[in-house]
């Protein structure tokens, strides 16, 4: 079985995916963990020394590695990474436990705000605007998160409850 958690980062991808998958006795693996370590480089290097173009590429290209050779798997994907090129076709047709993590604008930005300098998409947004930031990329990546098989509604529910509530709805 092969279940891919997307969503808007802070939603809790990983975090959900590690629990989710210990309690399966799944593989969990995180999309971007897995290509620092393919490419030997973070994801802030690469994108400031090969560039967006590349990064989505090699996103691509490990995407496909990973659903087509793991089998019992938590995957957690990027938060942009359903919204680019081809992958969130690839995705819906490799599995059909894709599963869209929503959280509100208020909920991510306070997951976000005290670990904002580790975030190199909004490290320099000030505090004051991170709503509107949000706001504005939630409204362009709804389109392909919404194609996931199920929604789960994230806010005010414990970790335990959200995975509860995934593993009720695993074909």
């Amino acid at each position: 079985m092969k279940i891919v958690l997307v969503g808007y980062m802070g939603s809790g991808k990983s975090v959900i995916g590690k629990m989710l998958a210990k309690n399966l006795g799944h593989e969990f693996i995180d999309l971007d963990d897995y290509i620092e370590s393919r490419e030997e480089m973070n994801i802030k290097d690469i994108f400031q020394l090969k560039g967006e173009v590349y990064f989505r590429k090699k996103e691509f290209g490990y995407l496909n590695e990973i659903l087509e050779s793991k089998s019992n798997l938590v995957l957690s994907t990027g938060g942009g990474t359903p919204c680019y090129g081809e992958n969130m076709n690839a995705i819906l047709e490799t599995t059909p436990n894709v599963f869209y993590l929503n959280v509100s604008i208020n909920g991510l930005i306070q997951r976000l705000l005290p670990e904002k300098e580790h975030r190199p998409l909004i490290a320099n947004i000030p505090n004051g605007e991170l709503p509107e930031f949000i706001g504005k990329h939630l409204f362009e990546r709804s389109y392909f998160y919404s194609k996931a098989h199920h929604t789960i509604h994230c806010d005010k529910k414990s970790l335990d409850i959200l995975v509860s509530d995934i593993e009720a709805l695993l074909v």
